[in-house]
C-alpha cells in the first residue's frame, strides 16, 4: 500500500529565532527561548506569527467563547523584543519596578534588549504568572 504524502512542515523556533536579521535581538531570543524553556519546564512551539511559546493553558470567558494559550512566550517584533505573559503583570508593580528598563502593555513586557532586563526578576513575574493561572499564591 503506498504511503499518503505528508504536507511540509511548517517552520521550527530554530528556523524562526535563526531568521531574525539583527544578529544581537536574535542572540537575545535565543537565551531568552533557553531561559523560559528552563523556568517553565516546558518545550517551545510556534504560536501564531512568530510567537515561541511554553506550556499550553486552556481558557474560558463567561461568555462562553475560550481557547488555547501558552503560560509565556515572546516574540520578537520590529522595535522590541515582547514577552507575553499570559495572566498579566497588573498585580506585579513591585517586581516591575527592579526589573529595568522595560515599557508595559496588557500582558506584555517590551524590551529593547534582554540586558535591560534583571533576569531574577524576569524569572519571578514568568513564575508568579503561571502560578496565577494554576490557581496557586507564589
Amino acid at each position: 500500500m503506498p504511503k499518503t504524502p505528508r504536507p511540509p512542515a511548517g517552520p521550527t523556533v530554530e528556523d524562526t529565532l535563526a531568521a531574525i536579521p539583527d544578529a544581537a535581538r536574535r542572540d537575545d531570543c535565543i537565551a531568552l527561548c533557553a531561559l523560559l524553556a528552563e523556568w517553565t519546564g516546558q518545550p517551545p512551539a510556534l504560536w501564531g506569527s512568530g510567537m515561541v511559546g511554553f506550556g499550553r493553558v486552556r481558557y474560558r470567558y463567561m461568555s462562553g467563547h475560550g481557547g488555547e494559550c501558552f503560560f509565556a512566550g515572546f516574540a520578537s517584533r520590529k522595535d522590541a523584543i515582547v514577552v507575553y505573559l499570559t495572566a498579566g503583570v497588573e498585580e506585579d508593580r513591585a517586581l516591575l519596578a527592579k526589573l529595568g528598563k522595560h515599557r508595559v502593555g496588557k500582558g506584555c513586557l517590551y524590551l529593547r534588549r534582554l540586558a535591560d532586563a534583571d533576569r531574577d526578576v524576569l524569572r519571578q513575574l514568568v513564575a508568579r504568572g503561571i502560578a496565577r493561572l494554576e490557581r496557586v499564591e507564589v
